[in-house]
């Protein structure tokens, strides 16, 4: 990462304009209309503070972390409860709703943890995989592809079960 500040700042600047789309689309599916910017502005805020912690080639997987970890965050400052007890959907509702106008889809896509449709976003909506899913997620490359394999796996047996 540059160390000049105007090359860091040019630099930062290229991060944001190449993937503010990105991380703007992600904070919409994920929580109400009216928290999106400051969502999108807080990631930012820390991106700018870890800028040079973001690994190469993977700035947008990195971002998506940030903004799950921000979402998070915004929800533990306004609700009382353990991270596994929050509600599965940010007020205003998931867009993943919206698009999954099959009951059977919608009842299996509830049966699902947090975490597994997470996963599941990030691989049809986000369009990552690999290194990139990883990376969102914190963690190696293979438990990345095992834990989309067990995702795949429990939402198919979920609506298996609802049919």
């Amino acid at each position: 990462m540059p160390t000049d500040p105007k090359e860091r700042r040019d630099a930062f600047e290229s991060l944001f304009s190449t993937h503010a789309k990105a991380v703007h689309r992600y904070a919409q599916r994920r929580c109400a209309v009216s928290d999106v910017e400051d969502v999108v502005a807080d990631v930012f805020v820390v991106a700018w503070r870890k800028f040079d912690e973001i690994p190469q080639g993977f700035e947008q997987a990195w971002l998506f972390r940030t903004a799950w970890n921000v979402l998070a965050n915004r929800h533990r400052k306004f609700i009382e409860m353990p991270f596994e007890a929050l509600p599965d959907e940010p007020e205003g509702g998931d867009i993943a709703e919206t698009v999954i106008a099959d009951i059977t889809l919608q009842r299996a896509w509830q049966h699902l943890s947090a975490r597994d449709r997470e996963v599941l976003r990030l691989v049809a909506w986000e369009g990552l995989n690999g290194s990139g899913l990883a990376e969102a997620l914190g963690i190696s490359v293979s438990g990345a592809g095992v834990a989309l394999s067990r995702a795949r796996e429990r939402f198919n047996a979920a609506c298996a079960a609802q049919a």
